[in-house]
């Protein structure tokens, strides 16, 4: 279980590189969009469910990795990024102006963490907090492409 759990929050040990691995996180996520689109092609509301379940889903496993790990908010736990990415791009076309754009302004979010994800980040326990910190950077980052999209037409 511990093996399974590790790899899973670390998305393939992808959580394991030593330098911005969160970074590299995110990168993981940028072929899940595409698929995530392809779902919602299919049915609205099962890709609506299949968000909140991959966001359950991370905030369970995450929590889990903290305690094998014995470390709050390991840079080795990385599924945070992916459920964060999906909600910054939930809802948008996958070009690879959106994918591009909204993967650097959901890095810069996720380091800023803005009110409330830096509350979320430092008062809510275990997973919840690994989590729902970089989903709000995500719903950020989310917005601000819609802004840019609708003013500049990314």
């Amino acid at each position: 279980m511990r093996r399974v759990i590790i790899f899973l929050a670390s998305v393939g040990y992808v959580g394991y590189i030593p330098v911005a691995s969160g970074t590299f996180g995110s990168i993981v996520a940028i072929p899940l969009f595409f698929w995530f689109d392809a779902l919602r092609a299919a049915s609205v509301p099962l890709y609506v469910i299949t968000f909140a379940a991959i966001v359950a889903a991370a905030c369970w496993i995450a929590g889990k990795a903290e305690e094998f790990l014995r470390e709050h908010d390991s840079h080795k736990i990385v599924i945070d990024e992916v459920a964060g990415y999906l909600a910054a791009t939930l809802f948008l076309s996958p070009t690879w102006s959106h994918v591009l754009w909204a993967f650097f302004i959901f890095r810069a979010f996720d380091v800023l963490k803005p009110f409330p994800a830096n509350y979320i980040d430092e008062n809510f326990p275990g997973g919840y907090g690994v989590t729902l910190d970089d989903v709000v950077s995500g719903l950020y980052t989310n917005l601000a492409m819609r802004l840019l999209i609708a003013i500049v037409g990314v």
